[in-house]
């Protein structure tokens, strides 16, 4: 019997072992995708315990919590700290298989020093320990970046954002991280939902214009793209239920656009024609300016209607999707392609069915300008644990070129979540490492740190161009 969690954990084989220890384990994370708050960097937020920092946003844990029957009260409502607490250690016993009970012991461990497990009994101790060390100066926000090694971050933006934060943060030579904006523009692409007419006003004040038609909006939206290129902006990202392709004449979508701004409803083709103008705008403009294009998308959203006039959005109702026409994101793919318009790009879907899609297509559109130009994206969302990670990588590796592929990223509002980069580097050494030992690539120990070195960080690092 293994001993649990201990250093060789997920490693299964001499060759995985190897891998791991001399290659991986030490590489430097880039965060090129996550949600965190750049505030909270520039202010070097201090925790007041360990719900606070682990439960207090973690919509993964409220669902686990709510499947095992845990009054709302101790979830999302005012229930004591310590209350919440015990609710989730005793959540957390029963999630054999399930990735937050590795991804909360990796925790413990890297940044609390805890090697045992937690449950409803250890839940005292456990509370007892994290909260004394969360007193601790390292403990901030920055110091628990720093010790995590990351090296770089690209948080999550819209394009009214101001970046005062992220200004803070670069005139700060105590802060060695190298913080980044991303933009995401979802909110100016969903035509027809409330609160559209509303962001466009605010758009328009952040750039100090007044946006009346698509053209004014193209052009404000460009202005605000140079802005964030000031600022370092390297990397685009979209959250889409599927990837649209309905185009539609330019008068078609400034008459819909002028439809939305009067407050009236519009068809789905007067919507899809809008969403297609506006997306093929982006990725030209991607293409111009070397930004990477990340489109993610195959989320069905906010099931529990109830739940979601009661908490809001991103609180743990949503599913994965079955509505990604493939011939829609391969029209989408061809229009930019066809007028030498096509930027990097990362497909994610939410939906694991989509793997091979994804990775057929992704080889419709490769040519000498980079390498692993349209690529698929690290498992994502329900898809993080070990098999989503394996099915992905395997998958990745059958029908593409895994030795390209610019590997894992948080997705997370969390500055623990840094662990699952260490997750992610066992599962993918576990698995290299058994291709070897079965004979299935050679025992070629420079191949195989080229490969496992830039899976980790220099893929990453080439492919969005960050210095």
């Amino acid at each position: 019997m293994e001993a649990f969690m201990d250093e060789n954990f997920l490693l299964d084989t001499e060759c995985a072992r190897n891998l791991y220890h001399k290659y991986a384990k030490e590489m430097p994370i880039l965060d090129y995708h996550c949600h965190i708050d750049p505030k909270e960097i520039a202010q070097d937020r201090h925790f007041q315990n360990i719900t606070e920092i682990w439960l207090g946003g973690d919509h993964y844990k409220w669902r686990q919590m709510r499947m095992n029957g845990v009054e709302e009260y101790y979830i999302t409502g005012g229930a004591p700290a310590r209350d919440k607490f015990q609710k989730w250690a005793e959540t957390l016993e029963k999630l054999i298989g399930n990735p937050l009970y590795h991804w909360s012991h990796l925790e413990l461990k890297r940044y609390f020093g805890y090697n045992g497990y937690l449950n409803g009994e250890t839940a005292q101790e456990v509370w007892q320990l994290c909260n004394a060390k969360l007193k601790e100066p390292q403990m901030g926000v920055r110091g628990l970046i720093r010790q995590s090694g990351v090296a770089l971050i690209c948080t999550t933006d819209d394009p009214a954002d101001s970046l005062e934060w992220h200004k803070k943060i670069k005139e700060d030579p105590s802060f060695h991280t190298v913080v980044l904006p991303a933009w995401r523009p979802d909110q100016a692409v969903n035509i027809g939902a409330p609160g559209f007419c509303g962001y466009i006003r605010r758009l328009g004040e952040t750039a100090g214009a007044r946006i009346h038609s698509f053209l004014e909006l193209k052009k404000v939206l460009s202005e605000r793209m140079d802005y964030f290129g000031q600022m370092g902006c390297l990397v685009s990202d979209h959250g889409l239920d599927y990837v649209m392709y309905a185009p539609a004449p330019d008068r078609d979508v400034e008459a819909a656009f002028l439809k939305a701004l009067e407050g009236k409803a519009l068809d789905i083709k007067e919507k899809l024609g809008y969403q297609t103008a506006m997306m093929l705008f982006f990725g030209r403009e991607y293409s111009r300016r070397g930004w990477v294009m990340q489109l993610h998308y195959g989320c069905r959203r906010n099931n529990n209607r109830a739940m979601f006039e009661k908490i809001g959005p991103d609180t743990g109702f949503d599913c994965i999707g079955n509505s990604a026409p493939v011939d829609q994101l391969a029209g989408f793919l061809d229009d930019l392609a066809c007028a030498g318009r096509l930027p990097k790009t990362i497909l994610y879907s939410l939906n694991p069915n989509d793997n091979a899609v994804i990775g057929t297509l992704a080889g419709c559109f490769g040519d000498s300008s980079a390498a692993g130009k349209v690529q698929q994206g690290a498992a994502w969302w329900f898809n993080d644990h070990k098999e989503g990670m394996i099915q992905q990588l395997t998958s990745f590796a059958n029908l593409g070129t895994l030795g390209n592929f610019v590997g894992m990223l948080t997705d997370s509002r969390s500055f623990l979540s840094y662990t699952r980069h260490e997750y992610f580097r066992r599962i993918l050494c576990g698995l290299i490492g058994r291709w070897v030992e079965n004979g299935e690539y050679p025992y070629d120990i420079k191949a195989l740190e080229n490969l496992v070195r830039g899976i980790c960080y220099w893929n990453a690092k080439r492919y969005f161009g960050f210095s």
